[in-house]
């Protein structure tokens, strides 16, 4: 043993590697505890070693689209929305009318409408963690809504072209119109409401007239 290389290995204490170490398996919770192993034991080994490489850039993987996710796990409707009950809106262009609950589409939105005659809330979908169900209803079992759907109020797609010099001078572009048919349908829901508030005595004015909190109102004590 040469001087300065510290102290040497003792003879006795038997050097072992990773392959002649003998693998014991875990059979009680007592063992994995104390660490305590029986020879006669082998435990599971790796599935795979942790990987020395890592990519520069995230890994991109397809996401979860809200349809899919309909599809596989449909949203529950909340016990006090039923078809006829009266909501209020809290968010939105609409925030504080009062609209009646049509029904409840594939995507969980539910189909709302003012009627558009009587408050100027066309209809339309809104998600139910924003409204606030009231004990007020009106019958819409005779209301024909069979042709709304989560495609009736798709969007046309934008024209993502580039555009010219002379377009970008063009000047301010030109107002978006309405779609005939959405006019037209509005139209026959107001056609078929009406009948139906006009019957309930002040229900015309209650709709009309928009939710608001005033000071010294307290929420929690209202019964909607």
């Amino acid at each position: 043993q040469k001087k300065g290389l510290g102290r040497a290995r003792s003879r006795k204490t038997p050097l072992y590697s990773a392959r002649d170490a003998t693998m014991v398996k875990v059979t009680t919770p007592a063992q994995a505890l104390k660490g305590v192993l029986s020879k006669a034991q082998t435990a599971p080994k790796k599935a795979s070693k942790t990987p020395s490489f890592y990519p520069g850039e995230d890994v991109k993987f397809p996401l979860k689209r809200a349809e899919q996710a309909s599809r596989s796990n449909p949203t529950k409707l909340r016990a006090s929305v039923t078809p006829g009950t009266v909501l209020v809106l809290l968010a939105g262009h609409f925030k504080g009318k009062r609209v009646i609950f049509l029904k409840q589409l594939a995507s969980g939105l539910l189909l709302v409408c003012g009627p558009y005659g009587v408050n100027g809330v066309p209809v339309k979908r809104v998600n139910q963690c924003y409204v606030i169900a009231t004990s007020q209803k009106v019958d819409v079992s005779k209301v024909d809504a069979k042709k709304f759907d989560d495609a009736y109020f798709k969007k046309p797609t934008k024209d993502r072209s580039k555009k010219s010099e002379e377009d970008f001078f063009q000047g301010e572009a030109e107002k978006k119109e309405l779609p005939a048919q959405y006019i037209a349908d509005n139209k026959a829901l107001d056609a078929a409401l009406s009948p139906i508030i006009d019957k309930i005595p002040h229900l015309k004015g209650y709709m009309a007239t928009k939710f608001t909190l005033r000071s010294g109102d307290k929420p929690h004590e209202m019964k909607f």
